[in-house]
């Protein structure tokens, strides 16, 4: 841990060649460090996922949490931007993949990244992860109760997006997925069938369900928060990344 990290908001050039808002949460101890992407949730760009950005900071990670709805809704309250996203279907799959791409970019632009990049995301951001793993090289990648890698929307959902299972065989780096039992999207069954889908792919992978828990356990801000299974979650992607993110020579 660090006392000496510095926040703030940034502009990088995402898919496309398109200037988007993100947020940066770097330590100010001298080294290189390992690179995090944090994709945010449906409710968007808001105080509890910079929080999140800071706290990957202080733990020795440069990380960057971009925001994708920059472009649909710029200046607005993260409630407003999240319904403007919903009404437009969602951020589309090539653009969020070109938007990490750019976090990556930037960050590796600052000069104290030691080359290896993961990415972590909440929710839809969960599967975005997922996804942005299946299509850049990463040294690792975190989905927390990812909807819709596994299983197809329902059709009230104003999401326009489909499952991504069939990447698996894409995926570039070992994967850890943090998962609530008592969640529908993703529900337990889906769980085991992209287990089963890493397993026939050969990948590497480790997965934990907690008891009790549903989607959002890890957000304080949230009815389903749990912590007890959100401790838990941190110490799990703390041992995760330490093993993917930190080089030997650091």
């Amino acid at each position: 841990m660090t006392d000496s990290l510095r926040a703030e908001t940034v502009r990088i050039t995402g898919h496309g060649g398109d200037d988007i808002e993100a947020y940066l949460a770097q330590p100010l101890d001298e080294g290189h460090f390992g690179g995090v992407v944090v994709i945010h949730h449906m409710p968007g760009y808001d105080e509890g996922m910079k929080e999140i950005t800071r706290r990957f900071a202080a733990h020795g990670y440069l990380a960057i949490l971009p925001n994708l709805y920059s472009r649909e809704a710029p200046g607005a309250s993260p409630d407003d931007a999240a319904a403007i996203a919903r009404a437009l279907g969602g951020v589309p799959d090539e653009r969020l993949v070109g938007d990490v791409q750019g976090a990556i970019r930037f960050l590796t632009s600052l000069g104290t990244s030691n080359g290896r990049f993961a990415t972590i995301g909440y929710c839809s951001g969960g599967r975005q992860s997922f996804l942005a793993a299946c299509s850049l090289p990463l040294q690792a990648a975190v989905d927390c109760y990812g909807a819709f890698v596994v299983g197809t929307p329902p059709p009230d959902s104003p999401v326009k997006i489909r499952p991504i299972v069939d990447m698996t065989k894409d995926l570039s780096c070992p994967l850890l997925g943090l998962f609530g039992a008592d969640d529908k999207y993703p529900s337990p069954e889906h769980v085991v069938e992209l287990e089963e889908a890493l397993k026939r792919a050969g990948k590497t992978y480790e997965f934990h369900s907690y008891q009790g828990a549903g989607h959002g356990f890890f957000s304080p801000e949230r009815p389903g928060y749990r912590p007890e299974a959100a401790k838990e979650g941190w110490q799990r992607i703390w041992g995760f990344f330490g093993r993917y993110l930190v080089a030997s020579d650091a």
